[in-house]
């Protein structure tokens, strides 16, 4: 059973903090896009991994070109939509955590 449940990390420091603490054996991400209208547009990256006293959560929004913490470089689409390409995301978290750490996308429908 978890004790603390949920628990939303507000920064990349400190979820990579959090990472090397823990020693999950992998990280999920989910690229989430919403809107499609480039003014109502939103692009996320939510980060997470499971220890025994919680899940981690950590949200990754657009400044710019970047995603404001991590900055992975936003792409754009043929229809000029923002985008995060999985590679880019996967590449970032192997660096910054360790090769070892699985990173593994997590899909809903």
């Amino acid at each position: 059973m978890l004790s603390e449940g949920v628990v939303r990390v507000k920064s990349w420091e400190e979820f990579k903090r959090l990472v090397d603490e823990q020693k999950p054996n992998s990280v999920v991400y989910v690229i989430e896009q919403s809107g499609f209208s480039p003014k109502k547009e939103l692009t996320t990256l939510r980060l997470m991994f499971p220890s025994a006293k919680a899940y981690y959560v950590f949200l990754d929004f657009p400044k710019g070109e970047t995603l404001r913490e991590t900055r992975i470089p936003l792409r754009t689409d043929k229809q000029g939509g923002h985008l995060i390409e999985e590679e880019d995301v996967k590449s970032f978290l192997k660096n910054q955590l360790g090769e070892n750490l699985t990173i593994c996308a997590y899909w809903t429908i």
